[in-house]
């Protein structure tokens, strides 16, 4: 009888939080990773353009400076002198700076762009004797396996994407996919993906991390150049990570299902067309009325919820109320990804979405905004701004598409 009244209690906590929109999670602090000032005003629309034509040379310039800023940073900084690769601003910023090149003239990677390959070919190389990101004595329990199996696969993520574009696998490459598969799991809850860093932080370092980290592997084995992903010798290994995939997909959040949907863009068989079209109905349906998407929409579940948010609203871990407007993150990675998937530029919602993106890049510095789902953080403050980095990167890559980008670039 307890446990049916524990069973009734939490699907009415369920139901109460659907009807009335609550949502929450628990957040470690993690040191060097606070604003100076904890709680800002709220976010000011005004700034955003209302024209539908975006500027990619001040999205550039946006993003130049932030990585310019991530990687001198003291706390970024690690062995050896390197430095910590960010899921919020290096990833996604390797992927997206590529993008821009023609609109700025460029024949060749940016000085930010060699500065991370640089500093993930030396971690590579050192990777017997160069220590992990985080360690257990000063951060926590079994934070360097955590963070030692997350830097795994984001080099290889990293290094393969960079070989994508020049259809060589490097040495250094395959060096970093061996670490990759080293350490992935091979029995147990999570088996075929990796530990992940855990610090409580959403939505890349906390509860359903280890789905996200197993589509970036699926991603980075499935753009790396030279037919990598056919090779005999990862089959085994490639047959744990598609299990792990598509047996952990339906418990997963709906940001981690368009993860998944990426990674079956690059990973033929991943996914079946009835299950592609499955994820990309769930996401439309999420639309906003103004075309775009909110991040607490697509990364939050009923996981995440405690009973203070249930009758008080949607709560972030600091109390302030969630943003529930559409951000530039959720937009520019749903958008990008459809695209990826073959959603065609026609559909009116993937339209809709395009025309969201291209009215509201902020006229001062360039960038899409989104926002913390853990506090309210001050969004002129460099940590305040890790959101919009990644928001600013994947509205780049929706964006531009070489096919639009007359009609949406100026």
């Amino acid at each position: 009888m307890k446990m049916r009244m524990q069973r009734v209690c939490v699907l009415s906590a369920w139901v109460a939080a659907v009807l009335l929109a609550a949502c929450s999670h628990t957040e470690s602090k993690v040191q060097g990773y606070e604003d100076q000032e904890a709680v800002a005003a709220p976010s000011n629309h005004s700034e955003h353009a209302t024209s539908a034509a975006w500027d990619p040379k001040s999205a550039a310039a946006y993003l130049d400076q932030r990585e310019s800023w991530w990687t001198s940073w003291e706390d970024a900084a690690r062995d050896h002198g390197t430095f910590c690769v960010s899921c919020h601003t290096s990833a996604p910023y390797i992927v997206s700076r590529p993008t821009l090149r023609k609109a700025l003239g460029e024949e060749g990677p940016s000085a930010n762009e060699r500065l991370i390959l640089a500093d993930v070919s030396k971690r590579v190389r050192l990777w017997a004797n160069i220590a992990p990101y985080y360690s257990d004595d000063d951060d926590g329990p079994n934070k360097a396996a955590q963070s030692r199996a997350t830097e795994s696969v984001i080099n290889a993520f990293i290094l393969a994407s960079s070989d994508a574009q020049t259809g060589r696998l490097s040495e250094d490459t395959r060096v970093a996919f061996s670490n990759m598969w080293a350490l992935q799991l091979t029995e147990g809850r999570f088996k075929g993906a990796w530990l992940w860093q855990q610090f409580g932080l959403m939505p890349w370092e906390s509860r359903g991390s280890e789905y996200y980290g197993a589509t970036l592997a699926a991603i980075a084995t499935g753009v790396a150049p030279e037919g990598y992903g056919n090779s005999l010798e990862i089959q085994n290994n490639l047959k744990l990570l598609n299990d792990f995939l598509q047996q952990k997909s339906a418990a997963q959040s709906p940001m981690n299902r368009v993860n998944l949907l990426w990674a079956s863009t690059k990973l033929p068989g991943l996914l079946t067309a009835e299950q592609k079209k499955s994820i990309i109905d769930e996401i439309l349906a999420r639309q906003r009325p103004d075309g775009g998407w909110s991040m607490t929409s697509i990364a939050l579940t009923w996981r995440d919820l405690d009973l203070e948010s249930l009758f008080g609203g949607w709560k972030r871990d600091d109390g302030t109320p969630q943003e529930m407007q559409s951000d530039g993150l959720a937009t520019g990675f749903i958008i990008y990804v459809f695209e990826e998937a073959g959603v065609s530029r026609q559909n009116d919602q993937v339209k809709r979405g395009l025309d969201w993106l291209a009215s509201h890049q902020g006229k001062t510095d360039g960038s899409w905004t989104a926002y913390s789902l853990n506090k309210r953080r001050v969004p002129t403050s460099n940590v305040g701004r890790f959101m919009s980095d990644a928001a600013t990167a994947f509205a780049v890559l929706a964006l531009n598409d070489i096919k639009r980008a007359d009609a949406y670039a100026h």
